[in-house]
């Protein structure tokens, strides 16, 4: 029997016929919709370091013990240094002697000792004007027989010998008032740099004697005592970095945008969710998992309760933009071929229902109408007081209402009401 054949029926065994109430809902439309998307990945490690010496030595020294906290650049252990203080000591020295030779070679020869070079040039050249006038007188006596040859020999040894002083002593008083070649100075600052170089390898053995934290950490081991002879890279104390701890997850690479370094997300990890910050998005792919690794800075507080390797999950809505209605999921119903469909509200003019008598409450009436949609997402949501919902595309349009439960009394056709009217 139809819908029509009913409420004539109705009419004729009644003069006041109750329309079925129900509720409805008006449909508002949207351009997008979230898909919250889960991802698992897994607490990183810390940094952990085994630090030792770099050169042999004897262990005079050690600041801390298993459980220390440090902070990096802190002094953890020293070696035995003596010798090499001495040494550094030496060097020093002789490098201050060889600038001071270096300054004087540069300054030149001292005033004082280009005058008495000039005084003594003058002094050979007046003995050699002197041996001239003797030899002379030597010469004329020689010739008179008053004296002999030998004599007269004499005179003249003397004073090739005072030509040969006086050549000598006007050579060094040119090579003063020359100055000082560049060649000396050069050689001389040679010697200042070789010391230098010395010195600083020395001071960096002296470096090697004591050892620091690379990073603030914790010391979780503690291998060696005062008095131990090490050996180059041996190990004395093993750091685990005391850090905001990092998770990796990956995303794939489609799904990785709304990740922004610097963003805000929460992180499930053994059960409790912590505030975590994106640090940085690894830029290669993982060819295995073809994904991008996005690595985050966990809140401070979750260093003493998590651990590296734990699993963590993070949870990311993405949004995907299509046009459509949000419905309650007992607004659907069940159409042809496996489809599904929804009852519209159409309402009735008075002209058309004129023939019918209606309850004093009714003010108006709606014709059922079966509407075909397609669900395109289906979203379990409690906020609102639904269990579920769901969004549909189809022969609807903005504004209609759909009736939202109790599609099971309902056939199209059906005159309803509002169940608030």
């Amino acid at each position: 029997m139809t819908s029509q054949s009913q409420d004539t029926l109705n009419t004729e065994n009644s003069s006041q016929i109750t329309i079925l109430p129900v509720e409805a809902t008006r449909l508002n439309p949207v351009e997008s919709y979230q898909v919250s998307r889960n991802y698992t990945g897994e607490v990183a490690s810390f940094r952990a370091s085994e630090i030792g010496f770099g050169r042999t030595g004897r262990l005079i020294w050690l600041g801390f013990d298993r459980g220390d906290k440090v902070s990096a650049g802190t002094p953890l252990a020293k070696l035995d240094i003596i010798n090499f203080e001495a040494q550094l000591l030496q060097l020093i020295a002789q490098k201050d002697q060889a600038v001071a030779l270096l300054k004087e070679l540069q300054a030149g020869p001292r005033t004082e000792r280009i005058a008495a070079a000039r005084a003594s040039v003058k002094n050979l050249e007046e003995l050699l004007a002197l041996e001239g006038i003797r030899r002379s007188r030597r010469e004329y006596l020689y010739t008179e027989g008053a004296i002999s040859k030998e004599q007269l020999d004499e005179v003249a040894f003397n004073a090739n010998a005072l030509s040969e002083r006086l050549q000598a002593a006007k050579s060094n008083l040119d090579e003063l008032l020359n100055g000082t070649r560049s060649e000396q100075i050069e050689a001389q600052k040679a010697v200042v740099r070789q010391l230098e170089a010395r010195i600083s390898d020395l001071e960096i053995t002296i470096g090697k004697s004591t050892i620091k934290a690379p990073f603030d950490a914790t010391i979780s081991a503690r291998h060696l005592d005062e008095g131990t002879f090490v050996d180059p890279g041996q190990s004395v104390f093993r750091l685990v970095e005391d850090a905001k701890p990092e998770v990796e997850i990956g995303i794939p690479v489609q799904g990785i945008s709304p990740l922004q370094p610097g963003s805000q997300q929460q992180v499930q990890i053994g059960g409790k969710t912590y505030q975590a910050q994106v640090s940085s998005i690894l830029p290669e792919v993982d060819p295995a998992t073809r994904t991008r690794t996005a690595v985050l800075d966990l809140e401070a507080s979750a260093a003493s309760s998590v651990a590296p390797g734990q699993v963590a999950r993070l949870e990311i809505a993405q949004t995907i933009a299509t046009k459509g209605y949000w419905l309650p999921a007992t607004a659907l119903v069940r159409g042809d071929r496996g489809l599904w469909s929804c009852y519209a509200l159409v309402e009735v003019e008075k002209s058309q229902d004129a023939s019918i008598t209606l309850s004093e409450n009714v003010t108006k009436t709606y014709r059922v109408e079966r509407r075909d949609v397609e669900v395109l997402h289906t979203h379990s949501d409690t906020s609102n007081g639904l269990s579920q919902r769901v969004l549909v595309r189809g022969t609807l349009r903005a504004g209609d209402s759909v009736i939202i439960n109790g599609t099971q009394r309902i056939v199209p056709g059906q005159l309803v009401r509002l169940a608030d009217s």
